[in-house]
């Protein structure tokens, strides 16, 4: 707890770094919502439903393309949603970790008693508490935003949804935890905040990459589907766990930054 108050305070007096996390989840909130309400504003629109039927051709004669398409762009876009909660703790365990050679604090850091494990844990914590609460705070933006836009059509609330729902608060945390073991193996390695940042967020390319597959109709996307990313990233998880916390040994950290 002492780490992660330290760190915690060391987050609040970093101005550059709350405005470079406030970026990200203004952009995610906005960009669904303005494509909601271009469908919305001309649901019987031709092109809507050429786009529809690339999407699925047996969407029936009578069916709302903007409505299904409403619906897909949703669905899709919880995809690109998951890179808040992994990019956040990115930001933050990059400034924590590297940034501790670059404060000159390492000295203090490996004085206290506190062990490898305790330190990743404090960490850990100042990382993705403020990423997962950012996360929830800008689902509930999301919600309220589509909802409003997407009444005059739909005449009923569209969000939260099942898949939205579950993936923000079960599927949101543990990428929001890869993200920080991600950032934490590369900034014990790095010397500067700055490359490990850079370097660590490297990792966001795949997710990016497979909404890009969905837009492109490759890839279908449903709970199912992410339901089996989070499968895969709650194995990483642990893998980063332990990794995190043999790389944060004190011996090695004296022998590599000391």
């Amino acid at each position: 707890m002492a780490v992660f108050w330290k760190d915690s305070l060391d987050l609040r007096k970093n101005l550059g770094l709350l405005l470079s996390m406030g970026v990200l989840p203004l952009v995610m909130v906005t960009v669904p919502i303005g494509v909601v309400w271009t469908y919305v504003s001309q649901p019987d629109h031709s092109d809507l439903r050429t786009v529809a039927l690339f999407y699925d051709p047996t969407l029936p004669l009578g069916a709302s393309a903007a409505r299904f398409l409403i619906d897909k762009s949703l669905t899709d876009w919880f995809g690109m949603f998951l890179v808040m909660p992994v990019f956040i703790p990115i930001l933050i365990a990059s400034q924590s970790v590297a940034g501790e050679k670059e404060r000159r604090t390492l000295e203090p850091l490996l004085a206290s008693p506190v062990s490898a494990a305790e330190l990743v844990m404090g960490k850990s914590l100042a990382a993705l508490v403020p990423a997962v609460l950012m996360t929830w705070f800008a689902f509930a933006l999301f919600c309220v935003g589509v909802d409003i836009v997407a009444w005059p059509l739909v005449q009923g609330p569209l969000m939260p949804n099942a898949l939205w729902g579950f993936g923000v608060f079960v599927f949101a945390p543990l990428f929001a935890f890869f993200g920080n073991g991600v950032a934490v193996l590369i900034s014990a390695r790095v010397a500067e905040a700055r490359m490990a940042q850079q370097l660590s967020a490297l990792v966001v390319l795949p997710l990016v990459g497979m909404v890009g597959g969905q837009v492109a109709g490759v890839l279908k996307a449903d709970l199912g589907y992410y339901a089996i990313q989070a499968g895969v990233v709650l194995v990483l998880d642990l893998i980063l766990l332990v990794a995190s916390i043999r790389v944060l040994d004190r011996e090695r950290l004296v022998s590599r930054w000391g």
